[in-house]
């Protein structure tokens, strides 16, 4: 694929462009306040605590990067443009927990990323680079399920994607995920496309929309409260409840749905409720079961309840080994840093080195061997087992697909993953606040290196399943559809 780096070029002359021909009302005012300190902090977080910095990059690319980061804050510009040249360092990290998050900035950030009605009115995935509607959101009721959007105000969909794959966060060169992404799917809060798409083409109100059939449409656009209001049924799922199904149709074939595995506030008590789910699948008498974990980037290690069923004894895991870049945050970055857990600031004993590469091996979340044990527990499931996957997993449901595939304990079905096999970076985080600018970027500090050479991309599944625009048109699941031929025929 071409390297990011080409991309970054090509980003940047486009969006120039942009900017110059764009109006001043889609542009936004001229901001003329110094945020470059904001740059210092940054560089010194990615510096000294950020384990990825240097994964897939040099010290003067992440030097010329975060310069020019600085130049570009430092002089006029308004705050799309400022946010976009921030977009694109962060994205040229390469690692898919490093963003300026709306879910931990404060309602300044959102008021400034969302001033207005610049969402399409519709939702939709990219299929071989084309825009498919899914469902039509708009007041005018204009699209159906399965058009294809050609163009948007003229620019063309296949180049509106080229020019957002290389915002996107993702580790390494997986940019399946980074398609994934720049999907607008309805179970996410804020869509990651929702923010992009105004900075390399900045709609406002209405905009033109060029179908592959012929036709042309304009229509309004949605503000961000109504994009949330047609949110999933799951995603909208209050902190205290359920938020997975598990049925079992007719034909004997249990399915197990998981949209999210974030639960780290929730008073859901999932591990009871997964295991007791699990241990029922023998006396319901399931002929095989779908865990369906597609659209689910991670969370906590649900995984391991649902695999303490299926093994036959207690499974030795391979683990990839973790470190972090320091042992003690800086003290010029600690009024500026928020997490869940304080502790991460020190780790303390736990952190062990620093190696030659500036490393520290961190054994708190282990015990420093190679495997880690998943005990056999409840009522072993022996019938058939297929896990749906996609680009959305890549934390927790990337490890656990892993899992998986190493121990044998079920089909992976659907498309390449996210994540990636030469590890990522997560585990634990910071919030870092940005003073002067008022955004915020996400700092993971745990880095997993696994014990051999293994190439840069996700994990691609046993059986690959495809979705296509007919699948769309029709309203059809074809990896659903797939698995469930494979449990009724074995």
């Amino acid at each position: 694929m071409p390297t990011l780096d080409r991309r970054r070029l090509l980003q940047l002359s486009g969006a120039l462009a942009l900017s110059v021909a764009a109006p001043a009302k889609a542009q936004g005012a001229v901001l003329t306040e110094d945020w470059s300190e904001d740059v210092a902090l940054l560089r010194l977080a990615w510096e000294r605590m950020h384990p990825g910095t240097y994964r897939y990059n040099t010290p003067a690319q992440i030097t010329a990067r975060l310069d020019g980061l600085g130049d570009a804050w430092r002089g006029p510009g308004t705050f799309r443009e400022r946010f976009l040249a921030l977009s694109r360092v962060t994205a040229s990290l390469r690692c898919g927990h490093t963003y300026p998050s709306p879910y931990n900035g404060d309602a300044r950030m959102l008021a400034r990323l969302y001033p207005g009605r610049n969402l399409v009115p519709f939702r939709f995935l990219w299929i071989d680079g084309r825009m498919v509607v899914t469902r039509d959101d708009s007041v005018e009721r204009v699209f159906a399920r399965g058009d294809e959007i050609v163009a948007v105000d003229g620019m063309a969909t296949a180049e509106m994607l080229s020019r957002l794959i290389p915002l996107a966060r993702a580790d390494g060169g997986n940019d399946a995920k980074r398609i994934n992404l720049m999907e607008v799917r309805g179970d996410d809060g804020f869509e990651t496309f929702d923010i992009h798409l105004p900075l390399i083409l900045p709609v406002v109100d209405r905009a033109h929309f060029t179908l592959a059939d012929g036709r042309s449409i304009d229509a309004g656009l949605l503000t961000l409260a109504e994009r949330q209001a047609g949110r999933t049924e799951a995603a909208k799922t209050p902190d205290d409840a359920n938020p997975w199904t598990l049925t079992l149709g007719e034909d004997g074939v249990a399915r197990l749905t998981m949209p999210g595995w974030a639960l780290y506030d929730s008073s859901f008590d999932w591990r009871t409720w997964l295991g007791r789910a699990m241990d029922d699948l023998t006396g319901d008498g399931a002929r095989g079961l779908i865990v369906d974990l597609r659209g689910n980037e991670g969370g906590l290690d649900c995984g391991d309840v649902i695999l303490s069923r299926l093994i036959a004894s207690d499974l030795a895991v391979t683990i990839n080994q973790r470190f972090v870049r320091y042992r003690s945050a800086p003290e010029a970055l600690r009024p500026h840093l928020s997490t869940w857990d304080r502790s991460f600031l020190d780790w303390g004993e736990a952190a062990i080195g620093p190696d030659d590469r500036g490393f520290y091996r961190l054994t708190r979340f282990d015990d420093g061997g190679e495997t880690t044990i998943i005990a056999r527990e409840g009522r072993r499931f022996a019938g058939p087992v297929i896990v749906l996957c996609d680009a959305s997993n890549s934390s927790a449901t990337f490890q656990f697909a892993s899992v998986v595939r190493e121990a044998g304990a079920a089909t992976l079905l659907g498309q390449p993953t996210g994540g990636n096999r030469r590890g990522i970076n997560g585990g634990a985080f910071f919030f870092l606040k940005l003073p002067a600018s008022g955004l915020e970027v996400d700092l993971p500090l745990i880095a997993s290196f696994p014990p051999t050479p293994q190439p840069d991309s996700g994990l691609i599944p046993d059986v690959l399943v495809p979705t296509l625009a007919t699948d769309v048109r029709l309203g059809r699941d074809p990896q659903m559809i797939a698995a469930t031929a494979r449990i009724l025929a074995a």
